[in-house]
């Protein structure tokens, strides 16, 4: 792990809490600690021995967490250069990240729902449940790109410089 700048025991804290609360919505236990672990780090860089160790798991438990990461955009993986290690990667932005792999995640669900809309007579009971899911899932995805440009203005104004931030009432 990076050298701290922080109480180590406020970043575990954090790591078991923010942990918790990812594996509360449906996340995976380790893979939200991972991430968890990932975040609170100084440079957000860490090897699988270096999270393991922090999260006193198994390297092969690292391994499978950081592959689901990074299938949904969580982090990345580098390769240190003159080394042969990978290291696991966690954007400032990283939620910014997962939420635009949209059509990784969508795509599947609507050719499941058109499948099933094209395999069914009009009166089939199920026919309006699926018929709206597909609805919903398509106004998400073309809302995702308008919040994802809002986000990144709001964001940058987040980040001026305070003498060039308007003063807020």
């Amino acid at each position: 792990m990076s050298p701290a700048s922080h109480d180590r025991t406020v970043a575990d804290r954090f790591v078991e809490r923010m942990g918790g609360a990812l594996t509360d919505a449906g996340l995976p236990r380790l893979p939200s600690r991972v991430f968890s672990a990932l975040v609170v780090d100084d440079d957000g860089r860490m090897t699988a021995a270096e999270l393991a160790e922090t999260l006193g798991v198994s390297p092969a438990a690292v391994s499978g967490a950081v592959n689901f990461l990074g299938q949904i955009g969580f982090l990345h993986r580098e390769r240190e250069r003159g080394s042969r290690k990978d290291v696991y990667v966690v954007d400032d932005d990283a939620w910014l990240g997962a939420m635009m792999r949209k059509d990784q995640t969508y795509a599947p669900m609507m050719t499941a729902l058109a499948t099933a809309l094209d395999g069914l007579t009009e009166d089939a009971p199920a026919r309006h449940r699926l018929w709206l899911m597909r609805e919903f899932l398509l106004f998400v995805d073309a809302e995702m790109d308008g919040l994802a440009q809002r986000w990144i203005a709001h964001r940058q104004a987040l980040e001026e410089p305070a003498a060039t931030r308007p003063v807020s009432r």
